[in-house]
């Protein structure tokens, strides 16, 4: 079994004003491919190429020593993007449960954003910053590169499920933004598919 890009479940252009069309094509088809390409490549003739990219990336010190760096980059890469087109929707709501779970744990809902854009806007260099359940309690974390928190706090320096992520990498916003970090973080407010997030947080629980 080879890795696919999955497809996206809008057109290129139904994210703007907040993310352009050729940011979104580029990033698509160009930079997810090149992980996906380099992942499949790795894992060519291994007994680990069955394995969903998810698990593959949680149990990363069981790789061999000669994939893991490439597998941690490209299978990282490869899992942080497919579940990043994933909560980019126009037109959802934060409501419910995971509405009361922000509330709880961060005081209030702009205490809560304020907080996610200030980690988005400190990453240094290339990286994500990541909602996360953790211990049943939701956190604010950031990963360098394509490391993600279900890599575990040895490899990836965090831990937890992923509820939400923003990809902060150059690649993301530079076209349109260009050194403007924050105006793009605070743009992805707009699109974040709150439904989508609600699931990853009840399957979390």
């Amino acid at each position: 079994m080879s890795y696919t890009l999955p497809h996206l479940p809008y057109a290129y252009n139904a994210l703007e004003p907040y993310f352009d069309q050729n940011t979104m094509i580029i990033h698509h088809t160009k930079h997810h491919q090149t992980y996906i390409n380099n992942a499949n490549s790795a894992l060519l003739d291994t007994e680990l190429s069955d394995i969903p990219v998810e698990d593959l990336i949680s149990t990363l010190d069981q790789v061999p020593d000669n994939k893991r760096h490439i597998l941690r980059n490209n299978a990282g890469g490869h899992a942080n993007h497919s579940f990043f087109w994933k909560i980019l929707k126009p037109n959802t709501y934060l409501k419910g449960n995971l509405k009361q779970a922000i509330e709880n744990d961060f005081g209030n809902i702009d205490y809560f954003k304020e907080t996610f854009e200030k980690s988005a806007a400190s990453c240094f260099g290339s990286g994500w910053v990541w909602l996360v359940n953790q211990n049943d309690k939701l956190s604010i974390v950031s990963t360098a590169n394509q490391d993600n928190p279900l890599m575990g706090e040895l490899i990836s320096g965090v831990s937890g499920t992923p509820i939400l992520g923003l990809d902060v990498w150059e690649h993301a916003y530079y076209l349109q933004y260009q050194n403007k970090r924050i105006n793009y973080v605070k743009a992805f407010w707009n699109i974040v598919n709150w439904d989508q997030a609600s699931i990853n947080f009840l399957q979390s629980i």
